[in-house]
């Protein structure tokens, strides 16, 4: 077995002081922060209401935390979704120890928010950023990758793209996914959250789920627990969610309905996304729906010969995308 470096000797992103620069994208109907300094993270995400107020859709980010992906509005997960059972990675007989960066002892949310990526091209309404770790200290991954990420407004249109490149020897066992926090509540820019979390209404096109242990999946997709089964749209509520669904119906859109505010959110995803991370923390402001290619622990399942993991492996100069939207209706 093999152990890699430990990721927390670095120094961090807001110390290197990269964490301060802020690209703003606009639209007619969105503003959005992205932070290339903290692993390609998103500040905040904006949109113009019908009564013509920017209103906050992802949870806005304080200045004091831009150096902190899990802090931030919203943040990829490259080269694996969610969790790594005590950072255990096996592939093809061999098994390597990652740094277990997680409070539960995981390898958590994959490794490139620990660093800054690259500006490669930038528009008023796009940016495309990249992260080659070919010349990378601390990777948190034992196999060489380049990755993109393409934020990209088209009026009431989000799109965050996403590309995987192998630029290694070997094949490897790869995923991707985002991670949005999604206000519960509409409030205008600049004013302080309500005393009581709001209660959109949340449709989930998905039909299976994971049963999960220490929120990893224990065997393959079967029924979705109750708290999670928002199929036929129901109030997001008050009650711990943290599941795993699978399953979409082709074509059908996660959707959110700000009632208050008279607005719609659908989010589109490629078939790639294969799975659905639905998280709603009890007495918080925000909530979660995060697209991802693999469910949590899906390198051990995988390697386990489970099937349906949505975990997918690179060869050599193999490259994987997928694309997802966040649009906006009055």
């Amino acid at each position: 077995m093999t152990a890699l470096q430990d990721v927390e000797a670095l120094p961090s992103l807001a110390a290197r002081g990269s964490a301060e620069r802020v690209l703003t994208l606009r639209s007619s109907s969105w503003e959005l922060d992205v932070v290339p300094g903290t692993g390609a993270s998103l500040a905040a995400g904006r949109i113009r209401t019908p009564d013509g107020v920017w209103r906050d859709l992802l949870r806005p980010t304080r200045r004091t935390a831009l150096g902190e992906a899990e802090k931030c509005a919203s943040f990829p997960m490259v080269p694996w979704s969610n969790r790594i059972r005590d950072g255990l990675l096996a592939f093809a007989g061999r098994t390597w120890q990652l740094q277990r960066n997680g409070a539960d002892g995981t390898a958590i949310h994959g490794t490139t928010r620990h660093h800054a990526w690259d500006v490669v091209e930038q528009l008023d309404d796009r940016v495309v950023l990249e992260l080659d770790t070919s010349q990378l200290v601390g990777i948190n991954f034992p196999w060489k990758f380049r990755a993109q990420i393409t934020y990209a407004l088209t009026g009431n249109r989000l799109t965050v793209g996403t590309s995987l490149r192998n630029i290694d020897r070997e094949s490897f066992p790869a995923g991707f996914g985002h991670h949005p926090y999604l206000q519960r509540t509409l409030r205008p820019v600049g004013t302080p959250s309500p005393t009581e979390p709001g209660n959109p209404l949340l449709q989930v096109p998905l039909r299976q789920g994971y049963s999960l242990v220490d929120a990893m999946a224990a065997g393959p997709a079967g029924e979705i627990p109750a708290r999670a089964d928002f199929r036929d749209g129901r109030p997001l509520g008050s009650r711990f969610v943290d599941d795993v669904l699978t399953g979409w119906d082709p074509g059908a859109p996660i959707r959110i309905a700000y009632e208050d505010a008279g607005v719609d959110v659908d989010v589109h995803a490629d078939p790639i996304y294969s799975h659905l991370v639905v998280y709603a923390p009890r007495r918080r402001s925000y909530f979660a729906v995060e697209p991802v290619t693999n469910v949590n622990g899906g390198f051990a399942l995988h390697a386990r010969g489970v099937p349906g993991t949505g975990v997918f492996v690179l060869e050599p100069g193999e490259e994987q995308s997928g694309a997802f939207t966040v649009t906006v209706r009055a």
